[in-house]
């Protein structure tokens, strides 16, 4: 049986910083626009919660959809302690001009509760004259 994960009231994800990085050619190949993102996951519920997992969701600016789903964040599976937030950095790689993000991170909560916990959606936008 599949258990179904609970929003968490309290968890929450917010979008410190987004920077722009052109690559170059060799860098990747025909996905030459590098977004670094900067973000916070804020436990002010309660309970201690462990992210287990995360998926995200990158919609080009052409339709296409890329879905990356995997263990952990960032290769580290942290708790956070209530009123404390865990804070990372990483990127996306896009070839296409313009792209949404959005996507969840998935864990569990000292309870024993799986919990889940939206990236709120944000958008990728190459400078003009970039």
């Amino acid at each position: 049986m599949n258990v179904i994960p609970v929003e968490l009231a309290g968890l929450r994800v917010t979008l410190d910083q987004l920077h722009y990085q052109r690559l170059r050619p060799e860098q990747s190949p025909g996905r030459p626009h590098s977004f670094i993102y900067y973000l916070s996951i804020h436990n002010d519920s309660d309970v201690s919660v462990t992210i287990r997992g995360r998926k995200w969701v990158v919609t080009h600016g052409d339709g296409t959809q890329l879905t990356v789903e995997g263990d952990g964040v960032v290769g580290e599976t942290p708790v956070i302690q209530p009123g404390e937030k865990f804070s990372y950095n990483s990127r996306h790689v896009i070839g296409t001009r313009t792209a949404v993000a959005e996507g969840a991170y998935l864990g569990l909560d000292a309870l024993g509760r799986r919990v889940i916990v939206r990236i709120p959606k944000f958008r990728l936008v190459v400078p003009a004259g970039a």
